[in-house]
């Protein structure tokens, strides 16, 4: 046992101690929180024009703050992208994180002194959590690789600009410097096929323990090293312990992924985002990811189904219910207020609060008013492969089709498969049943024939990552959506199409 996982074991416990303090104490914590917010940032530009200090309660707050998107904080956002300060938050910000929108084009996300403690320390006690639960420490001692985008930033008006994840590089803790993979002059390289390629080459031969990075890059990561030694990665990386991840379900990666490596490994899922660090895996024995209440967010929850009325409900932490799709609002340390981070998210849990997510507020198909969902794509796929265990799965993407060339309309699904099912057509049925079970709009609607059953278009391999090459976001923290309510992303699709 080396010295920092003989270490970590106390640290570990410490923390866990202290995050039961607060888990234990949800809506006094996130009330501490509120009041906190409120206070900090009444002299702001943003507090003085929506009253703060007349906000008492939640009730105020919803009176006085609307809900946000980004272009309804751009102008403020743009002043303090100027240099002036105040205006959001205290001073000026430390970082803006930046983040590809689309209506929005590039976003610039706040991050404070107060909140980038934040985003540094949950990814520390995610780790710290699976310590304490399972005993085991040793993936601290090998060598450690997070698959990102470049930590090379720029300054503008005192500030630095940059992406999360390079951001984070920056205050990896010196502790594990010596640890880190990859080295500075690879993690720099803008060419992400190039970049994973050095990667490969730096960290064989190594003795690497812990593996981080969206599920498909990771996946990219690993085909390129079997490619290249003709082994597993369990043969490779005999000690390879834990793979860390977030910003995707990994659900639909999970099988190829533990194919390629030849043995099951641990897991802890972790949700990062630009706007604050939403929440981590707690436990490997519980469902979901435990919501971080007092880590300087203070969180509302819309009902997805009410989010596009004129004065949806905004509830708070003791408000919410088991089960129910919610669209996350964040007010933040970092000088977010009331701002709709896009995600949606259900809770599995109310002791502690553990959530899922389950997809994007505006990433669904409700074509014919189905409003099918991420998590219900993904949990019939889930079902569909369960049914068919010679399946392997690279990629997939939903979208609708409204005027076929004949016949009802229907729900294309774009797979790209490692393997294919024997049969396709039963695979097909599967799907369309799971569908239909998870979600009962979309049961009536084929039920009652405005709908025929899903049609799957198989693709030709590597071609999601031939699509985000050619949309300029290979590699990093790109994401392909998961679904879509237009065919812009399916046409597009349609030229891989075997």
């Amino acid at each position: 046992m080396g010295i920092r996982s003989f270490l970590s074991k106390p640290l570990a416990a410490y923390v866990v101690r202290q995050q039961r303090k607060w888990a234990t104490r949800p809506v006094e914590t996130q009330q501490k929180v509120f009041r906190y917010l409120i206070d900090k940032a009444k002299q702001t530009a943003f507090g003085k024009d929506h009253d703060f200090s007349g906000i008492r309660t939640h009730e105020d707050y919803k009176k006085k703050v609307p809900v946000h998107d980004y272009e309804d904080l751009k102008s403020y956002i743009e002043r303090v992208k100027a240099g002036e300060e105040d205006v959001l938050w205290p001073g000026k910000p430390l970082y803006f994180a930046k983040t590809s929108g689309t209506a929005s084009g590039t976003k610039y996300i706040p991050i404070s002194k107060e909140s980038i403690p934040y985003h540094i320390n949950s990814a520390r006690d995610a780790l710290l959590n699976y310590v304490y639960e399972s005993g085991k420490g040793r993936f601290l001692d090998g060598k450690l690789i997070f698959l990102s985008g470049s930590p090379e930033m720029h300054k503008e008006n005192g500030i630095y600009i940059g992406r999360l994840s390079g951001i984070s590089n920056h205050h990896v803790p010196s502790y594990l410097r010596t640890n880190q993979m990859p080295s500075w002059e690879t993690n720099i390289m803008e060419d992400w096929e190039a970049k994973v390629d050095t990667i490969v080459e730096e960290t064989l031969g190594k003795d690497m323990t812990l593996i981080s990075g969206i599920p498909p890059w990771v996946q990219m990561y690993f085909d390129k090293i079997v490619a290249r030694t003709g082994k597993k990665i369990k043969d490779v990386f005999p000690n390879f312990e834990l793979f860390v991840y977030g910003g995707v379900n990994f659900e639909p990666y999970r099988a190829k992924l533990f194919e390629t490596i030849g043995r099951k490994v641990d897991s802890v899922e972790t949700y990062p985002a630009s706007e604050g660090f939403i929440a981590y895996q707690d436990s490997q024995k519980e469902r979901g990811l435990l919501l971080l209440l007092n880590h300087g967010i203070f969180y509302e929850f819309i009902p997805a189904d009410q989010y596009f009325e004129k004065n949806p409900p905004r509830l708070g932490i003791g408000e919410v219910e088991l089960g129910v799709n919610y669209a996350v609002v964040m007010s933040t340390n970092a000088g977010l207020w009331g701002y709709s981070i896009g995600d949606t998210v259900q809770f599995v849990s109310k002791d502690p609060y553990r959530i899922i997510v389950s997809g994007r507020i505006k990433h669904f198909i409700s074509a014919f008013g189905e409003h099918v969902i991420g998590s219900e794509v993904e949990g019939a796929m889930k079902y569909a492969v369960s049914r068919h265990p010679e399946v392997e799965l690279v990629e997939f993407t939903v979208a609708p089709q409204v005027t076929p060339a004949e016949g009802l309309p229907l729900h294309e699904w774009y797979i790209e498969f490692a393997k294919p099912p024997a049969d396709l057509a039963a695979f097909e049925k599967d799907l369309n049943l799971q569908l239909q079970k998870l979600n009962s709009y979309y049961d009536d609607l084929i039920s009652g024939n405005v709908l025929r059953p899903l049609k799957i278009y198989s693709l030709q391999k590597a071609a999601f990552q031939e699509y985000m090459k050619s949309q300029g976001k290979l590699g990093g923290q790109n994401k392909v959506p998961r679904l879509s309510n237009d065919r812009k992303l399916a046409d597009e699709l349609q030229k891989y199409s075997i």
